[in-house]
């Protein structure tokens, strides 16, 4: 994909991959680095498992780094979600 205002890769970053890529990384998105819907918890939508700590682990998950879930990404960003998590 080419970048854009809705995806862009950066093969440079110190920290990719971040991580475990599929086969063709030319259409993973960076643009959200980090998770938006990390704050959502278990309504996130995405692969996760809680650690020991109660941390969640998401590394397995593509969900907001996939061309095709953007739109999906900011749908749920309703103002129900952000009151729940405290950003009115």
């Amino acid at each position: 994909m080419k970048n854009s205002s809705r995806f862009f890769n950066n093969h440079e970053c110190k920290y990719f991959p971040c991580h475990k890529l599929p086969e063709d990384t030319s259409e993973f998105n960076c643009l959200f680095c980090y998770c938006p819907l990390y704050a959502l918890g278990k309504d996130c939508g995405g692969i996760f498992d809680y650690q020991q700590n109660d941390m969640k682990f998401c590394q397995d998950c593509h969900l907001p780094h996939m061309p095709e879930f953007y739109d999906y990404v900011l749908e749920k960003f309703t103002t129900e979600n952000l009151v729940r998590i405290g950003r009115p």
